[in-house]
């Protein structure tokens, strides 16, 4: 056990070496303009790109009163970059709610008032009857947006 165990231990400290001087050979052959490009590439800022801009009122002037009410209550995760918009293209052609043409009001309603899939129950506390049911005939009288391809 301990002879196989030394054994693989020295196979692959010889790969990690053939790997190593195969990459130092390699890099030999660089010519100026992968050079160039290399050091362009380090120079770029590293990490996550930027967070998108969030949708606001301001984007939408014209606002009907659901189309208002759906910014400020939903788009947070179902606007283009939000969380609900990205679970449910999964398993939906068009995943942006005010994109769809398949909404009708009072799935909408059912849907936030019990929640479904990943989506939490929205209570009357923090969307009254109401807007709830602006957002859902808002909705139910899409779409409002291409579908994103």
């Amino acid at each position: 056990m301990r002879r196989t165990r030394a054994l693989l231990v020295a196979c692959a400290v010889m790969l990690a070496g053939a790997a190593g001087a195969a990459l130092a050979q390699a890099g030999q052959d660089v010519d100026d303009e992968t050079v160039a490009a290399q050091e362009e590439m380090a120079a770029q800022p590293q990490g996550r790109p930027p967070a998108p801009a969030p949708i606001t009122l301001s984007d939408r002037p014209g606002a009907s009163p659901g189309e208002a009410l759906y910014v400020d209550k939903c788009v947070m995760c179902h606007g283009e970059n939000g969380m609900g918009t990205g679970l449910l293209g999964r398993n939906r052609e068009v995943a942006l709610l005010e994109a769809r043409d398949n909404l009708p009001a009072q799935f909408v309603i059912v849907a936030a008032r019990q929640g479904i899939g990943n989506m939490p129950a929205i209570p009357r506390g923090e969307v009254s009857d109401a807007q709830l049911q602006a957002i859902a005939e808002y909705l139910a009288a899409g779409p409002h947006l291409e579908p994103q391809g």
